[in-house]
């Protein structure tokens, strides 16, 4: 099972999360960040230069005393707009480059982690929910490089010249511009953590609207046979305000801080008007020097009116990055071994001792032992619930035994390397799971420089031959979604296929033709039998005609085997089999 990791009770501070992301992601982008910052740095410095050149403009060219000099300074100022204008593409082009880079790995180490962690974790987490935290919360990382990276960097270089010029003018002016700045500290404190605390709150509401679609989506047959249209748009609707509320909360909480710095802005300027203005007209100041403090701190309060904002983006995204470290925090506990043994090599026996195993407080196998042999069919027959399915997940470790031993070839399976082990297996079951791709990339799976008679070989003893002509492109034809464009016949003799080329020596069969009609079933089953030759084959089945030829049928009730045979020993007694054979054959007509 997987351990959620406990989340802190202190809340990461944000340089701690700057920190986590420059470890872990941005340093190997170190050159594109630097490049983009020194355009950046470029740019914000130009609007301190546009307000030095204030007080030459007004003190000398204006005043009449180097009107001359007009033809430099229209020059300078046209360079200054320039040199902007350039370092502002260039900055936006590279850190874009940068975030979108960035992004992509975040993702794709999102997915191959969460691809990792064991099914406890899967079963509590539906793929709606994850697929939001791969695309909303990374998302929220991407805005944070658009908005934070490309607009407040250039903002926080932007102020320091700017304020720079601001004290050569005069310091006592600034820090009257400034009076306000100390009431911003308490509430930009407090709606700071409150649009966190909302961001978070609106990202599980993004997860579970997720969810609910994928629920709708990938059930919509039953949601029209059972007439669900308005009980599930209810739902739905539901959710939705509930997420309207907590955007709105999160909205107000960002949109407030600006605000402040507004009002901080309004007391400024009052105060350096009353103030400054006295020395000003006794001659104590120049008018370019009043124009250039003017133009400086005028300038200066957009950018703050900006890093304002952004702190409220960056409390959203940081949202997001806490919730992406939870993830990759997580640690499957079905791990390899440090010092693996090799795996058994030929065609090997299957065996479980004394094994138990509970799912939380529900126990699923009560002291089970049972032996497969090693290139012979074993079935695996009994009730819903009597633990037929737990085994393949035992011998493939999606799950690991409480108690007892599950041990593939003489080795237990908690010994070897767990790609190596699952390696070994080739699965065929009843759900057959296509992707939205080619028959012929649904069947390689990523295997490449396979032998074309191979393919041919494996496509052929799978029957997929037989339905190739009547698909537009043949094995270049796409299974549509989940294998949509395909019959339930057709999807198993493809998954069949697969198995067939992969050629490991176990095959687990999982209820493989359950769901298919008579004329279906003889076709797969005939490729099944061909598939199971020269393999240790387990054949979990309820239709007991599928297994009657199986070299040994185990029968397990509550978790236990209560017996062992072939179909004919079992058939002759009064034990389970029989009752099941009884109940069949009375139901379904002789088999």
């Amino acid at each position: 099972m997987t351990k959620r990791t406990p989340k802190s009770a202190r809340t990461p501070k944000a340089h701690e999360l700057l920190l986590w992301l420059w470890r872990s992601y941005l340093s190997k982008h170190w050159a594109l960040l630097i490049l983009g910052m020194s355009f950046m740095a470029l740019e914000g410095s130009m609007f301190g230069f546009l307000s030095y050149m204030m007080k030459p403009m007004f003190d000398s060219v204006f005043s009449g005393e180097n009107s001359g000099a007009i033809g430099l300074v229209a020059l300078a100022f046209f360079g200054i707009f320039l040199i902007r204008g350039v370092s502002s593409m260039v900055q936006k082009v590279v850190l874009t480059r940068l975030s979108q880079l960035t992004v992509a790995d975040i993702r794709a180490d999102l997915v191959s982690h969460l691809m990792r962690l064991d099914g406890s974790f899967h079963q509590a987490h539906p793929p709606g929910y994850v697929m939001q935290r791969i695309e909303g919360d990374v998302g929220a990382i991407n805005k944070v490089w658009r908005t934070i990276i490309t607009g407040a960097g250039r903002d926080v270089i932007a102020l320091f010249a700017l304020f720079a010029v601001a004290l050569g003018v005069d310091w006592r002016w600034t820090l009257v511009a400034l009076v306000g700045a100390p009431l911003l500290i308490a509430p930009s404190i407090f709606l700071q953590r409150s649009v966190r605390r909302n961001a978070r709150l609106a990202r599980d509401v993004a997860a579970r609207l997720s969810t609910r679609l994928n629920e709708i989506f990938h059930g919509i047959v039953a949601v029209k046979l059972n007439g669900l249209e308005r009980y599930q748009s209810k739902r739905y609707a539901k959710l939705t305000k509930e997420r309207i509320r907590t955007e709105l909360r999160t909205s107000m909480g960002q949109a407030a801080i600006p605000g402040l710095i507004d009002i901080m802005s309004g007391l400024g300027f009052m105060g350096v008007l009353l103030y400054g203005a006295s020395e000003i007209t006794s001659g104590e100041k120049t008018v370019g020097d009043f124009m250039a403090f003017f133009t400086a701190i005028g300038l200066a309060f957009e950018p703050l009116r900006r890093l304002g904002a952004v702190s409220g983006t960056w409390q959203v995204a940081a949202a997001g990055i806490e919730r992406i470290k939870e993830l990759l925090a997580m640690q499957p506990k079905l791990a390899s071994p440090a010092n693996p043994r090799p795996v058994p090599s030929g065609v090997p026996e299957i065996r479980l001792d004394d094994v138990f195993l509970s799912y939380g407080d529900t126990p699923v196998l009560k002291g089970a032992s049972l032996v497969a042999e090693a290139g012979k069919t074993t079935a695996l027959v009994g009730a819903s619930g009597a633990g037929k399915s737990t085994v393949f997940n035992l011998l493939s470790r999606l799950v690991d035994a409480d108690e007892g031993v599950v041990s593939i070839g003489g080795a237990p399976v908690a010994e070897l390397d767990l790609d190596e082990l699952r390696d070994m297996f080739s699965v065929v079951s009843q759900d057959a799971m296509l992707f939205d791709d080619t028959l012929r990339e649904n069947i390689l799976l990523d295997q490449r420089d396979v032998d074309p008679a191979a393919l041919q070989q494996a496509i052929d003893a799978a029957h997929v031959s037989d339905f190739l002509p009547r698909l537009p492109n043949g094995l270049d034809s796409q299974a549509g979604p989940r294998g949509s464009n395909l019959s339930g016949g057709q999807r198993q003799r493809v998954a069949i296929a697969r198995a067939l080329l992969r050629d490991r020596p176990i095959l687990l069969l999982d209820e493989a033709t359950s769901a298919l009609d008579a004329q279906s079933e003889a076709i797969v089953q005939a490729a099944l039998d061909r598939l199971a030759e020269g393999r240790t084959t387990i054949v979990i089945a309820h239709r007991l005609s599928t297994v009657r030829n199986a070299d040994q049928i185990i029968v397990m009730d509550h978790g236990r085997v209560v017996d062992v045979g072939s179909h004919d020993e079992l058939i002759l007694g009064s034990g389970t089999y029989a009752e099941l054979h009884r109940l069949q054959f009375d139901t379904d007509g002789p088999h």
